[in-house]
């Protein structure tokens, strides 16, 4: 099973409809929130089962503000992570995600990507920002997340031509 994992695209359409383009197919799509009005839109490009949470720019969006998606047979918490103080911190991410019983948690908020793999009971996983990154070299990034046949998930942090 293959995930494309993105977040923080305020409203940015150009960036997130080229990462749809070049990663299809893929089979689930999960937003970790700041879409800004554009998960509808998004999720139709997408063509596939997807999930979208708030983010702390979602001032009119429906959407929960924590989720928990099983895919590939992994339990997946999904947040954009304001809420848990993940600027400083993410322990409270991770305690939040493993009392839900989730091997993945996923979240963005930073606009800086992140694949933390040193707890063996929670990957820790953040996007980074496809309209405004924050890392060295401010590329536009996002994550594929890829469950093989083993259920053994793998993570692949991937860049995006920036457009002018």
């Amino acid at each position: 099973m293959r995930i494309l994992v993105v977040s923080d695209t305020h409203g940015r359409r150009r960036e997130i409809e080229a990462v749809i383009k070049k990663t299809k197919p893929f089979d689930y799509l999960i937003h970790a929130g700041d879409a800004e009005g554009l998960e509808d839109e998004i999720a139709s490009h997408a063509g596939c089962p997807s999930m979208f949470v708030k983010g702390n720019n979602d001032y009119y969006t429906e959407c929960p503000y924590d989720a928990v998606v099983e895919a590939g047979g992994k339990r997946i918490f999904v947040t954009h992570g304001h809420r848990y103080g993940v600027s400083w911190d993410v322990a409270a991410l991770k305690e939040a995600a493993l009392l839900r019983e989730c091997s993945i948690a996923v979240f963005g908020h930073t606009h800086v990507p992140m694949i933390d793999l040193s707890d063996d009971r929670v990957a820790l996983i953040n996007p980074g920002s496809l309209a405004y990154p924050r890392q060295e070299g401010r590329k536009p990034t996002y994550i594929m997340i890829d469950i093989d046949r083993f259920g053994e998930a793998h993570f692949t942090l991937n860049n995006l031509k920036r457009f002018c």
